[in-house]
């Protein structure tokens, strides 16, 4: 199939500064449509007896995944809810479900815990993804926390977001977490003296909602780390495919693989009976 010819670097610089002035408005119907696909999402997850996502695979492809996970590699897949077997659309914008698995060593579900409610150090631990980070508040086994994430691909976009985690633990051997975003602005102009937060929702709509689960189980020796994000970001528009297309749906899966890659290094690499 033929390629269209490469656009000269002076024009690709130009778009790639200017594609992030394009404006996207986040319309109520969209966030319905989100909110109802969050709903299908979780009652499935609640409904299936499998903790880990892995384990509910038939057993050849089980046992291959296993496998994989035990020579240090990750297992990511596309998620896919459906409504009684009806694809959920959301109009005016795109729904992005990824979940990946990693396997770590010698470690236990209290380290693996550990490191993600260390929100203090996230800008250096999953850096350059996460550009700051700080808590802003704790209850018991609730989190308020601001990151503020830097994407690159094509374009850079940066967005500051505040986030709601909540952890609980239901039997020993494993534990789990909900983190809701709950405000996401996107930044102009970020680290300049003129930088700004440009108006929730009209914005260039890279990223309007996110949402994580996590679940560690420990078994065979180490823990394995399941994480699923679903998130919400603006549709592609015409004509400008090549550049917001590649962002919006290729920066879901490469953030997911890069927070999971990095969580199992970190984790692999502390010494010996680290709290």
């Amino acid at each position: 199939m033929a390629h269209p010819p490469a656009l000269p670097s002076s024009v690709c610089l130009l778009l790639a500064v200017a594609v992030p002035a394009l404006g996207a408005d986040l319309e109520p119907r969209t966030v319905a449509a989100f909110d109802r696909y969050i709903r299908v999402t979780e009652a499935q997850t609640e409904a299936r007896p499998q903790f880990l996502v892995v384990d509910a695979l038939p057993e050849p492809e089980r046992r291959a995944a296993l496998a994989s996970l035990r020579r240090g590699e990750l297992v990511i897949e596309r998620g896919q809810s459906k409504d009684a077997g009806k694809t959920l659309e959301a109009p005016g914008g795109l729904v992005h479900h990824w979940r990946g698995t990693a396997w770590v060593p010698n470690t236990t579900v209290a380290q693996a815990v550990a490191l993600l409610q260390d929100y203090d150090k996230h800008a250096m631990i999953y850096s350059p993804n996460v550009a700051r980070s700080r808590t802003l508040s704790r209850e018991g086994d609730v989190f308020r926390v601001y990151l503020r994430f830097a994407m690159t691909k094509v374009i850079t976009v940066v967005v500051n977001s505040e986030h709601e985690a909540r952890f609980s633990s239901p039997a020993p051997d494993r534990a789990e977490s909900r983190i809701y975003s709950t405000r996401i602005a996107e930044v102009d102009d970020p680290d300049t003296p003129s930088e700004r937060e440009l108006p929730v929702g009209r914005d260039g709509g890279y990223l309007w909602r996110l949402y994580t689960y996590w679940r560690f189980l420990e078994r065979d020796g180490g823990t394995y780390i399941q994480c699923e994000a679903v998130s919400l970001t603006r549709g592609i528009p015409f004509g400008l495919g090549w550049v917001v297309g590649p962002f919006v749906t290729s920066i879901p899966r490469e953030s997911l693989t890069f927070t999971l890659e990095t969580t199992r290094k970190v984790l692999a690499g502390r010494p010996a009976g680290t709290k």
